[in-house]
């Protein structure tokens, strides 16, 4: 063993200690981050960051989350390989995307250099392994039919494979589109198949390489004339440099008849879900933000995306809130900085969002969305790891969200499952991919 080896196992474990032991609590109410105003104290930025996340357990054979009075909740298919997304096919077939992370490419550089720096993503990868994240990639879709209505798949067939860290899904007329890690791509889809095996065709490049947010999604207009790809940052607040981010940290517009791209709108850390308001036909998103600044900051959030427009990061959140950690400075971009719509909480890590309708809610369920958030590392005490329903009214939020599926986190706090993409299938019924639990949910009124 080198001498720099033993220094950096060394350094590791020292850290792996520290991080156990060190870090910050949050001093505000969870409700103090979320709404239209939320409360940014000052930034508390430890020596080692806050690290408390969930150690993944699963759920028992039986077991599953629980929702409001006058739902059921039940497994349209359990067993599945870490299943992050669902997209409902117009004959009501569900897709469902099962994916991770994919390899870092030989030599790539995640976090900075240095041997504190390796150290830590050394213990942060030890972390996520706990909280069930450090899979290989099952790089699939796997096709789910309720052919009966009662919730559980009859059919349970193998879609497509050998996809790169595919995400989102989106079909506009006989073409289906997969955002992979690296690439939009197609393939022909004829209603009621059951199984692709055509080559899928590249649409255009995406940028990859070290993929701190490896997740990309893919939503439609109306028209099915252009498409909206989701790229989050390579990195926290930039500490791969700012040449890495190029294209990245953004939402992008692509011409689905010619491929070309344009930028919709940047600044946004970490997008991922996507949806269009029904009423104003706008594009809204949820996106993850920035860490290590405490456990009280920085809200992540729901807004709506406007053409063209810059939401801060990484040099400032929350509009004009400079971040002092990013080098060098840029006071031109923090004046163009959009402060967002909603505020969902402080490190809750919202990943899908599906708007919802009357088709198969109550009243009180019917106008607004659900978020599915997948759960926080970086906050003391853990937020997030449930679905959400924030009412709208006039297609703007409305008022304090609701606790729609809870339940994933057991009495030690430890995660049973953990919800990542949410949608409506043909009933209206809402469903959760839970890739913690290997199961996708449907919660369906009684």
């Amino acid at each position: 063993m080198t001498p720099a080896i033993r220094i950096l196992r060394c350094a590791s474990l020292t850290a792996a200690v520290l991080m156990a032991a060190c870090g910050e609590t949050a001093r505000l109410p969870p409700e103090a981050g979320i709404g239209p105003t939320p409360q940014l104290p000052a930034p508390n930025k430890t020596l080692i960051p806050t690290v408390n996340i969930a150690p993944a357990v699963g759920w028992t054979d039986t077991a599953g989350p629980n929702a409001p009075e006058g739902f059921t909740v039940t497994a349209l298919a359990r067993g599945l390989d870490h299943p992050r997304w669902v997209y409902v096919l117009p004959n009501g077939d569900v897709l469902v995307v099962e994916s991770n992370k994919p390899p870092k490419p030989e030599g790539a550089k995640d976090g900075g250099d240095g041997l504190y720096a390796r150290a830590r993503s050394m213990v942060m990868g030890s972390v996520m392994k706990r909280a069930g994240a450090q899979v290989p990639s099952p790089n699939r879709i796997t096709l789910l039919r309720d052919a009966d209505g009662d919730g559980v798949a009859e059919v349970r067939q193998q879609f497509m494979q050998n996809l790169n860290s595919p995400f989102g899904v989106v079909l506009v007329g006989n073409e289906l589109f997969i955002a992979n890690a690296d690439a939009l791509v197609k393939v022909p889809y004829v209603a009621g198949q059951t199984s692709i095996t055509a080559s899928p065709a590249k649409v255009t490049d995406l940028p990859a390489g070290v993929n701190h947010h490896w997740t990309k999604n893919v939503v439609a207009n109306r028209e099915g004339t252009m498409l909206y790809v989701t790229v989050g940052s390579n990195s926290n607040v930039g500490e791969n440099g700012l040449a890495a981010e190029e294209g990245r940290a953004s939402i992008w517009e692509v011409d689905v008849a010619s491929g070309e791209r344009r930028l919709f709108a940047g600044g946004l850390r970490n997008p991922n879900g996507m949806g269009w308001e029904p009423d104003t036909n706008v594009l809204w998103t949820v996106v993850n933000e920035r860490d290590e600044i405490g456990s009280d900051l920085v809200p992540d959030y729901l807004t709506s995306v406007k053409e063209g427009a810059f939401y801060g990061w990484p040099w400032s959140y929350y509009g004009g809130h400079v971040d002092a950690r990013v080098n060098p400075q840029r006071p031109d971009m923090v004046a163009k900085a959009v402060v967002p719509d909603y505020a969902l909480g402080s490190h809750v890590a919202p990943l899908g969002m599906v708007f919802s309708n009357s088709r198969g809610m109550p009243a009180e369920f019917a106008s607004g969305v659900f978020v599915g958030q997948h759960g926080s590392w970086n906050r003391k005490p853990l937020s997030g790891y449930k679905v959400v329903f924030v009412p709208f009214i006039g297609g703007r939020p409305s008022g304090a969200p609701v606790d729609f599926l809870t339940g994933f986190l057991d009495a030690d706090e430890k995660a049973q499952g953990r919800p990542v993409g949410v949608a409506l299938d043909k009933s209206g019924a809402l469903l959760v991919a839970d890739d913690v639990g290997n199961t996708v949910w449907r919660v369906k009124r009684k």
